[in-house]
């Protein structure tokens, strides 16, 4: 795959301009805490909302859904459920509103709010600061990993290689790639604060919305030509208590990836998720990026609305994406290079 002219123009304006961004704001995110981590209180909640929706739009989590439609079908809409995807109806309903009623900076600083402020409140919020900490270098590295991927199909190592001498083994060529473009977030992130987050969240959006309607129109085009190769139940959403899809004919090696995902049971497991996302999210938010957009908001009302509104920005432009590449990849799979490190790997399947 070789990057064309207008690729590249792409890529240099979308790095060089949120570069910008953590340059230009920088100097309102050093007024005081309150403007650097919740943006002074000032960002329009639909703003909030659709910067948590960019976020929630990662290249990690898209290349994962891909894989499951491809696999499971319409089945997989259930298994976004182990994070679980309902929590936002929460955080609308009740949640948002208390959590921006205590008028605080950070997650950990709420738990004052929660607890009191006793010996185990403090406690409670050491262990929430490590947490975060904990759960910030888990996000990266989930989203590095899978930016290397992707990054690695348009940039084969072969070529960069040429001009970049290290002695690196190709397992871990996606590891390089996602730190060296991760950097740019780290950099517009640390200078800009919140501010800054969101107005590239801003751009990131409109980019991805824009190439989301462009692919399901190529991959709605392609079916119009091509018929889907699918075993039967692959397009309903409605399961008994076993998968039943039978690929052994069309893709063996998609049967080998439902064994090793251990969804044959699928009652079950659909019954586990359900159980456990009521709970985590009646529990209330982790304190990371979504809770800090939380606090970010002008009211609790506001709050209520930025939380109900993030599926609402999100999902649709999301799903129209994540269902063209997996039709495409359907149509044309003997087309795709899923080979990586001498095994398949059905990750591939966006980037190829």
């Amino acid at each position: 795959m070789k990057l064309q002219l207008i690729d590249i123009l792409i890529i240099v304006g979308y790095l060089a301009a949120i570069v910008i961004i953590g340059l230009v704001l920088r100097k309102i995110a050093q007024k005081n805490k309150n403007s650097y981590l919740l943006g002074g209180n000032k960002l329009p909640w639909y703003l909030l909302g659709l910067s948590n929706a960019s976020g929630m739009f990662d290249i990690s989590g898209t290349m994962w859904l891909v894989t499951l439609l491809f696999v499971y079908g319409l089945k997989s809409i259930w298994i976004p459920w182990l994070w679980p995807v309902f929590n936002q109806i929460f955080l609308m309903v009740y949640l948002s509103a208390w959590l921006r009623r205590s008028n605080v900076t950070t997650g950990a600083e709420w738990i004052k709010t929660r607890f009191g402020k006793g010996t185990g409140a403090q406690l409670s919020h050491n262990i929430v600061v490590v947490f975060a900490l904990i759960s910030c270098l888990g996000f990266l590295a989930y989203g590095f990993v899978g930016l290397g991927k992707f990054i690695e199909i348009f940039l084969p190592w072969e070529f960069v290689s040429q001009y970049i001498h290290l002695d690196i083994k190709p397992e871990y060529v996606p590891h390089l790639y996602g730190i060296a473009f991760t950097i740019f977030a780290i950099f517009y992130s640390i200078l800009g604060g919140m501010m800054s987050i969101v107005w590239a969240d801003l751009i990131q959006y409109i980019i991805m919305t824009i190439s989301s309607i462009i692919i399901g129109i190529i991959a709605m085009k392609a079916l119009s030509l091509h018929s889907l190769n699918v075993p039967d139940g692959w397009i309903s959403p409605f399961f008994g208590a076993k998968l039943n899809l039978d690929w052994q004919h069309i893709i063996p090696e998609v049967k080998e990836k439902i064994a090793s995902d251990g969804y044959s049971l699928f009652s079950l497991f659909f019954g586990m998720m359900l159980f456990k996302g009521i709970l985590i999210s009646a529990a209330g938010p982790a304190p990371n990026y979504d809770m800090q957009k939380i606090l970010a908001t002008k009211s609790p009302k506001e709050a209520a609305k930025m939380s109900g509104f993030v599926s609402v920005i999100l999902n649709p432009i999301r799903y129209f994406m994540i269902t063209g590449f997996a039709v495409l990849a359907l149509i044309f799979y003997d087309k795709l290079d899923l080979i990586i490190a001498g095994k398949i790997d059905f990750e591939q399947i966006l980037p190829s």
